[in-house]
């Protein structure tokens, strides 16, 4: 489940950075923007991901750095569980954003929905291998 995992977190993180990137050079075409992208104050709202999606990108990042080759390093765990965490709470935020506002729209909804549930397994996973047993 991890090796999934790692794979799909490297082209979420990645792909966060190339989002941001492209929406700061202007790059978004308006047809693919989401509903009243030139409104101001949803720019401010997009913009207000970014930092969610670049500490989520780097904690990523960073753990797939460390949980590489044979010999992977203890940090690595910790912080792709965090990551994953951080990436799920991005995905909640928009839906619960565009559940506010009733927009259905599924070129927003279906990335935001894998944002909130592709962690998911992973993050039971981390847990229960991190969960101590208890004592009697």
């Amino acid at each position: 489940m991890l090796r999934a995992t790692k794979a799909l977190m490297l082209g979420t993180d990645v792909g966060f950075v190339v989002y941001f990137s492209v929406t700061g050079l202007g790059l978004i075409p308006p047809e693919w923007a989401f509903a009243d992208y030139a409104n101001p104050l949803m720019a401010d709202w997009n913009w207000s991901f970014l930092w969610i999606d670049m500490l989520a990108s780097a904690t990523g990042l960073t753990s797939l750095w460390l949980l590489r080759g044979n010999v992977p390093r203890p940090g690595g765990p910790p912080l792709m569980l965090v990551s994953l965490v951080l990436t799920m709470a991005s995905g909640l935020m928009a839906i619960a954003f565009w559940t506010l506002r009733g927009d259905f729209s599924l070129a927003w909804w279906i990335p935001n929905l894998y944002l909130l549930l592709f962690p998911i397994p992973a993050i039971a996973c981390l847990v229960a291998t991190r969960t101590p047993e208890p004592t009697t």
